[in-house]
Order: structure tokens, then C-alpha cells, then sequence
């Protein structure tokens, strides 16, 4: 009986290492194509992610820290990020009037314009990614992966 159990919590150390392994290998090959794909455009995943923040904003101005907590890669380096995007024309940063300790920034239409060009083919990208699961299998993934994410805020 008492071999039966370490066996059983043995095997269940397995796939927890299993898993978890297997969640890191998906998330670096998925990163490692969606970066290929930028680099042709000149940016980054992380400047991606910028713009995109900044484009659902809807020409309301956002700050640092706003941009900090919606960011997929948490960094401590998102004001270099910014500064990389406003010289490639893709972001405007101004100082409030209100109070001038506050940063305000913007997507440029120029940042509108290489999101637009990019819609198309980062849908193509994600099918592609995909494209080995059905709509069932991509919504049990999700909600795994939702309990995974919920599991670091309890």
C-alpha cells in the first residue's frame, strides 16, 4: 500500500514537471514566431503590445503605469519601450497640462497605420499557431489556462 502511494505521488510529480514544461516549450515557440513576424516590420512583441494598448484607447490618452499593468511581458524597461516607439514615429508623448508629472501618450496615425497592416497578418499567424486544435479544444485551452492565471492572484 505504502509503495502504491509513492508511486501515485511520484507519477503525479511527473506530469505536474510534465505540464508545466510542455506550457513553457508552447509559449516560447509561439513568442519565437509571433517575433520573427514583427522583426520584418521592425518592432518588437513588446512594442506590439504598445501599440495595441495604446490603439484601444481610442485617442484617450494613457500613461505609464496604465500601459505597465495591461502589458502581456511585464518590464521594468516600458519608458526605453516607449522611447524606441516615439523615435520610430509610432507614439507621441506629452506633458499633461493638468499636472506636469504625468506623461501622456498616444499612438501616432504612422502607429495606426503598421497596426493596420499588421491585423491581417497576425489573424493569419494565430490561425496558423492554431490551427492543429477545433473550436472545442481552443475553448477548453482557454479556460485551463484561465485557471492557471487565476491561480497567481488567490
Amino acid at each position: 500500500m505504502y509503495i502504491q502511494m509513492l508511486f501515485i505521488q511520484y507519477m503525479s510529480e511527473q506530469i505536474t514537471r510534465n505540464t508545466v514544461i510542455s506550457i513553457l516549450i508552447s509559449g516560447y515557440q509561439v513568442n519565437d514566431e509571433l517575433s520573427a513576424l514583427f522583426k520584418v516590420y521592425g518592432i518588437s512583441l513588446p512594442q506590439f503590445n504598445v501599440l495595441r494598448i495604446l490603439r484601444g484607447q481610442n485617442g484617450t490618452a494613457a500613461n505609464l503605469s496604465t500601459i505597465q499593468e495591461r502589458m502581456i511581458h511585464k518590464m521594468s524597461n516600458t519608458t526605453r519601450l516607449i522611447d524606441k516607439l516615439i523615435v520610430k514615429g509610432y507614439v507621441n508623448r506629452f506633458v499633461c497640462k493638468k499636472n506636469r508629472r504625468k506623461i501622456e501618450l498616444f499612438i501616432t496615425d504612422q502607429g495606426l497605420k503598421l497596426l493596420k497592416s499588421l491585423d491581417h497578418t497576425i489573424d493569419d499567424k494565430e490561425k496558423e499557431l492554431l490551427k492543429n486544435l477545433n473550436i472545442k479544444e481552443k475553448e477548453e485551452l482557454m479556460r485551463i489556462l484561465s485557471k492557471i492565471k487565476t491561480k497567481k492572484s488567490q
